[in-house]
């Protein structure tokens, strides 16, 4: 017995068949690569290629701005994982009082991370706060001593460790001018302040300057004339923390009392 055939289709229908996938094939291939190149350029456009070269970060500070209420700090530390003991900070407030007499106080309990309490009244002539933290220096010491190359700088100006080469020798904690550095207690290599790099890469803001409310700091690129520092810088009078040692600070302060060491 023979096996059943299958009905062939009418000629017209397998012409109809046949015209369709010669339009819709070269149509498919035409889609496909139109999105593929879509797809390109907006991963493209989401995460361009960043370049160091074209960078180089600064920071400033106005401390008639600055409040005293520590919010910078514990963001720093939130953000850094910078340890909780007391005496660790990449970034703290110091708070100055001047008495009638000329007597000048510092003081920072805890870095200030928790505020201050109202200064006694008894001969006060003023109080302010000021901010600090690593001064990101154009000549840093702290490079200059590391004998193994874990302090260098980047290309974008910010000075950084690398914690796989750091031997913990302090030399650099000691030749910091700043007191900006400390010996981490776990890693037992140096901490201090990296402008949040990790995030200012990311096109973000540092975690001290985002959590601010009264815009005592100001992040930015000297590179980019529409930067915020670059506004900051034109409409102050900027100095910069013990200018004679000629480190060349990248910490910029406006209107800075000259007690203020």
């Amino acid at each position: 017995m023979s096996e059943p055939k299958t009905p062939a289709a009418p000629q017209g229908e397998d012409s109809n068949r046949r015209g369709f996938f010669q339009k819709a094939l070269p149509l498919a291939l035409v889609s496909l690569v139109r999105g593929a190149q879509s797809g390109a350029e907006t991963k493209t456009a989401e995460e361009p290629k960043y370049d160091p070269a074209a960078h180089n970060y600064a920071m400033g500070v106005d401390p008639n701005k600055c409040i005293g209420c520590g919010r910078c700090v514990e963001a720093c530390k939130t953000e850094n994982d910078v340890p909780r003991e007391p005496f660790y900070f990449r970034t703290w407030v110091e708070r100055y009082t001047i008495q009638r007499g000329g007597e000048v106080t510092v003081s920072s309990t805890n870095g200030g991370i928790d505020g201050f309490r109202p200064a006694s009244e008894a001969g006060l002539l003023r109080t302010f706060f000021v901010p600090k933290l690593c001064n990101q220096c154009a000549h840093p010491p702290c490079v200059q001593v590391c004998p193994v190359g874990a302090t260098f700088t980047t290309r974008d100006g910010v000075v950084l460790v690398d914690h796989k080469y750091c031997i913990g020798c302090r030399y650099c904690i000691q030749a910091c001018p700043y007191g900006a550095r400390f010996l981490h207690p776990v890693t037992h290599t140096a901490e201090k302040c990296t402008f949040c790099y990790h995030r200012v890469v990311k096109g973000l803001n540092t975690a001290c300057v985002e959590v601010c409310p009264t815009g005592a700091r100001v992040f930015g690129d000297l590179k980019r004339p529409s930067s915020p520092l670059q506004r900051f810088m034109r409409f102050n009078p900027i100095q910069v923390l013990k200018a004679h040692l000629n480190t060349e600070p990248k910490v910029y302060y406006a209107n800075l009392d000259g007690k203020v060491g």
